[in-house]
Parts: structure tokens; C-alpha cells; sequence
């Protein structure tokens, strides 16, 4: 709650300050952005078409399949060029098999113009994932309180092709890092982050693509081997870290455009 207070007052300052500033966006016309959400390959598009079949190859070698890869992010942040920071709280859950999820109109609005960085959190800071989310609750996208609660960051399940030629199943849950699982468990390090899609220009209509390559989940910097990590990875604090430090590079922006009615 905090958090949300200091955030609205942030975002009205802010837009007070834009008011004076023409080097910033004005405020006098107020707009909602959309952002939409695609999938890749190393750049082959991958939908929810592609799910249940293995068509994909990662860096060790293994054939793989999609069976279900849902994310959330939130804290999507507009920078001014002044350096003032419009922060949204707003969160959205991205499913690869629910078309209406991968696209997100922002609740609040923003001025028009021109934003030195527009960023978003992969997850959800400390803070959010204390609060109470229906939607989440809805989707089960609980994590158990013995290992600390809150909700995942993202579920990505499937089967590959082990060494010994069998299929065998997957689970690329990612949480917040956690050890002694149980009635207190402790936490290593916050394996949420934040990424950065750089400057963008605003204006009534504008849509940005937000373009997640699967394939950098199993290759940068980690070599992921699923014959070693596989499943039980939620409890694993050593895998959790290794999922944050490779989805560094997961993200990127894509195509910003302009909708018209």
C-alpha cells in the first residue's frame, strides 16, 4: 500500500512537471498505450499452434515441446527526458494459448509524447508479490507458502527428448529464490528484474510489441541442460538464480505503431 501511495504521488508530480518542461511529454492529452505480446524462436514466431509438438531445438541439443508458457509482468514505467519517472503498478498475465492476454491496454493514462525508456518487471517485486491478486488467484498462479508464498513469475512446461531417448517431462517455474523450504524459509537473492525497451514516442494509438525469445531461457549466459534441470525447480535456489541471470536477455522490443479507429 505504501508503495502505491508514493507511486500515485510520483505519477502526479510528475505530471505536473511535464506541464513546464517542453522537452517532456505534456499532459494535455492523456492517452492508454497497448502493449502486445509475440513469441520466438531465435526469430522463427512461435503461437499457440506451435504448443504440444517438438519443433524446438535448445543450445545443449534437446528437442523440445511447449506445453504451457504463461508469465507476468508489472511495474510498467515510463521515463521522462527530464529523468521523472511515471510508474503504473499495473500487472498482466501473458498465456501463449489465451489470445486476449496478449494484449494489454494500460488502465491508467499517460501524457503523449516523447519517453527517454519505457520499462516493465518480469515477475513481481517483493512488495507486489505480498499483495493479493484475484486474477493470479483465479489462473493458479500461486506459489506454496512453504516456499514463501506470492505467485510465480512464469510457468513454461513441456517435454523433451532426455539422453537415454525417452521424453520426459519439464518445468521452467520461476519464483523467488528460495532455501529451507518449509515453516521459514529464507531467500538469496530477488530473482525478479526489470527490463528496459528503451526510448519510445506516445501518442493516441500507440501500440509496442514486447517480443519474448523463448530459446535465450536455455542458452545466455547458462547453458541449460534439462537432463539436469528438469523439474523440482522451485525449491532449487541454484536454478532459480540461473533462470534470472538467462532471462536477462529474454526480452526486447519489437515493433511500435500507431493504431487508428
Amino acid at each position: 500500500m505504501i508503495k502505491k501511495i508514493i507511486a500515485l504521488l510520483v505519477f502526479t508530480a510528475c505530471l505536473c512537471a511535464c506541464e513546464t518542461d517542453d522537452s517532456d511529454p505534456a499532459n494535455s492529452q492523456q492517452v492508454n498505450p497497448t502493449f502486445r505480446f509475440t513469441f520466438n524462436w531465435d526469430g522463427t514466431a512461435v503461437t499457440n499452434a506451435d504448443l504440444n509438438s517438438f519443433n524446438f531445438v535448445n543450445a545443449n541439443g534437446e528437442t523440445l515441446s511447449i506445453e504451457r508458457l504463461r508469465y507476468v509482468i508489472s511495474d510498467i514505467t515510463f521515463r521522462t527526458n527530464s529523468g521523472e519517472v511515471l510508474s503504473t503498478n499495473a500487472h498482466n498475465l501473458v498465456d501463449i494459448s489465451i489470445d486476449n492476454s496478449l494484449t494489454f491496454e494500460l488502465p491508467s493514462t499517460i501524457p503523449v509524447g516523447n519517453f527517454n525508456n519505457v520499462s516493465f518487471t518480469f515477475g513481481l517485486d517483493n512488495e507486489d508479490n505480498a499483495q493479493n491478486y484475484v486474477d493470479l488467484n483465479s489462473a493458479s498462479f500461486n506459489v506454496p507458502d512453504m516456499l514463501g508464498g506470492g505467485y510465480h513469475y512464469m510457468q513454461f512446461d513441456g517435454k523433451f527428448i532426455n539422453s537415454s531417448m525417452d521424453e520426459q517431462g519439464f518445468n521452467y517455474h520461476a519464483i523467488r529464490a528460495v532455501d529451507n523450504p518449509g515453516p521459514n524459509p529464507t531467500f538469496p537473492q530477488d530473482t525478479f528484474f526489470n527490463v528496459n525497451l528503451g526510448a519510445i514516442a506516445i501518442t493516441n494509438g500507440t501500440e509496442i510489441e514486447i517480443q519474448m525469445n523463448i530459446a535465450e531461457w536455455f542458452k545466455n549466459p547458462n547453458q541449460w541442460d534439462l537432463n539436469v534441470y528438469n523439474q523440482m525447480l522451485m525449491p532449487n535456489s541454484t536454478a532459480q538464480i540461473l533462470m534470472f541471470e538467462n532471462g536477462q536477455s529474454v526480452f526486447s522490443l519489437g515493433e511500435v505503431t500507431q493504431i487508428t479507429e
